[in-house]
């Protein structure tokens, strides 16, 4: 259905009014004023092979590896997951939420006190913040997935444990084999260098493209990162532009 003249005003007034909270000197309202990206340089990460057959080849293991489905089937078989012990101390598991077609999917690194209160990922300040850097590039939460690497918040938002990422990580493998993006985007350091299996430091990530099993990814601040330092804005704005501009080259 095509969209009627005051819902593309509502759209462009919400996209101008988020690049300016994002610090953006000059304003696009138009897609087609980004610049178009090149393709992707050579991955950091190392690529699943020709001779591989998905997502997990290399990384499966345990309840995650069964291919489920669809969405909602995986969800309702690892809600009540036990493997690690912030399973004993979560109020909710965050599972994901979005548009489960999505060509575009985010990825942070845990649930902080708000998601885990109310189960959505990324509802408290930090994800408000991604509400307005979503509709800087004229993005909703209909028009994309979002997902953490844990799916239960650990204890006073410190970094997740290597223990408990090797347990949760097949779970996000799956919600990414089933979702099928074109592109993902991850959101802080920890979420970047535990999926590029790299500790180059984000700043070194960012603004490029990278390859997660044969999909583009790109790496930019954590919205909590920009909360706590605004000067990150600028870099992050950059970064939007990059993924807009790559997103429409798809179509």
């Amino acid at each position: 259905m095509k969209d009627k003249p005051g819902n593309i005003y509502q759209l462009l007034r919400h996209a101008m009014v988020a690049q300016v909270e994002m610090g953006v000197g000059e304003l696009i309202i138009n897609r087609k004023n980004v610049k178009k990206t090149a393709a992707p340089p050579a991955p950091i990460a190392t690529p699943v092979t020709a001779g591989e057959s998905d997502l997990f080849a290399s990384e499966s293991h345990g309840p995650a590896a069964v291919q489920y489905e669809s969405v909602e089937a995986h969800r309702r078989a690892i809600c009540e997951c036990q493997l690690c012990p912030l399973g004993a101390t979560r109020n909710k598991f965050v599972y994901g939420a979005g548009n489960i077609n999505a060509d575009l999917m985010f990825i942070g690194e845990a649930p902080g006190a708000d998601e885990d209160r109310l189960g959505e990922p990324f509802v408290g300040r930090a994800g408000k913040l991604l509400d307005r850097i979503l509709a800087a590039i004229q993005f909703t939460r209909d028009d994309i997935y979002i997902a953490n690497i844990l799916k239960c918040r650990p204890p006073g938002n410190r970094d997740p444990l290597p223990a408990e990422e090797e347990k949760c990580l097949p779970y996000l493998l799956e919600q990414i084999h089933l979702i099928q993006p074109k592109l993902l985007c991850a959101l802080g350091r920890v979420a970047a260098q535990k999926l590029l299996k790299t500790t180059t430091p984000l700043g070194k990530l960012r603004g490029r493209w990278h390859d997660f099993h044969g999909v583009p990814m790109l790496v930019t601040y954590h919205p909590a990162a920009l909360l706590r330092f605004p000067t990150y804005k600028r870099d992050t704005w950059e970064d939007m532009q990059l993924l807009r501009a790559q997103y429409d080259s798809l179509r």
